[in-house]
């Protein structure tokens, strides 16, 4: 694992100055040349909102875009099934003190509780059994401390077996953007929605990506690919209205909502937080 997280990184680097294929990780026309204002809200914690490369059938087609240190912060996994209740992000983050709360990934609505892919919190599983056709996999509380203590692995790059005892805890999810930065095609089920998605770069920082404005997942693809800072190891986090990003820092807060899904809740109408069986609750280190 540790050689394939310092392999990643090279070859991010040498794909950045010579790109394969013939197309470039940083797109130079996007934002219009324009670099990322990022505003600074704590030390390991940047944020910025910018528009999306193309307009959404609804609202005002931005994207709010979280970058994290990974080092600055403490992760934690929180589960109902483990801490009695669903729970929205204001609540999880009063609860136990965050300073950033979002959705830790898609779970079964017919049950509410379990997290659709494997997710462990120590030694708690809220689903035990891996999913085969899910190929991506957050991990946090890496049992090395000189591993990142937040983690996105390719499980096509880094098979489950050779990466399943080096994290505390783990959320599995669907692969978006590999390993060596290329996007994938998503044949699934064709809708937009509101969309929350992470990834990261070679120097393991932690992207996590917003948009309210519905758009197709291969769009959103698209929009990572084409951001400035060489992204792989993309996962699709949640969408719609159960699509939740807290932040608190100090007397700020922000809070975004998601809404829309074509299809089964095309609506943009939705303005309140859903209680959320299972979220990733981030503490700055003091």
């Amino acid at each position: 694992m540790k050689l394939t997280k310092y392999l990643l990184a090279l070859v991010c680097l040498i794909n950045l100055a010579h790109p394969s294929n013939g197309q470039s990780l940083v797109d130079s026309s996007y934002l219009g040349n324009k670099p990322y204002e990022w505003d600074t809200l704590a030390d390991g914690l940047l944020y910025c909102v910018v528009d999306a490369p193309k307009k959404s059938i609804l609202g005002d087609s931005k994207l709010t875009i979280v970058r994290i240190t990974p080092s600055k912060m403490d992760f934690s996994l929180v589960t109902a099934t483990e801490y009695g209740r669903p729970r929205s992000v204001c609540e999880w983050a009063d609860t136990f003190d965050f300073n950033v709360v979002l959705n830790a990934g898609m779970y079964e609505l017919s049950n509410g509780l379990i997290n659709r892919g494997f997710m462990k919190n120590y030694g708690h599983h809220n689903n035990a059994l891996l999913r085969e056709n899910y190929n991506s996999m957050i991990a946090l509380n890496a049992k090395d401390s000189s591993d990142y203590n937040f983690c996105i692995i390719d499980l096509k790059c880094d098979p489950w077996h050779t990466v399943k005892n080096d994290y505390h805890c783990y959320a599995q999810g669907l692969r978006m953007i590999d390993c060596n930065g290329t996007g994938m095609g998503w044949n699934k089920r064709y809708q937009s929605c509101s969309m929350m998605v992470a990834a990261c770069d070679a120097y393991g920082n932690i992207y996590y990506i917003y948009s309210r404005s519905p758009y197709t997942h291969n769009e959103m693809i698209g929009f990572m690919v084409g951001m400035p800072y060489g992204l792989t190891n993309a996962i699709y986090i949640e969408g719609g209205p159960e699509t939740s990003l807290y932040i608190r820092t100090g007397d700020r807060v922000i809070e975004k909502v998601g809404s829309y899904v074509s299809n089964t809740y095309a609506t943009d109408n939705n303005m309140s937080f859903w209680a959320l069986p299972n979220v990733i609750g981030m503490k700055l280190k003091k």
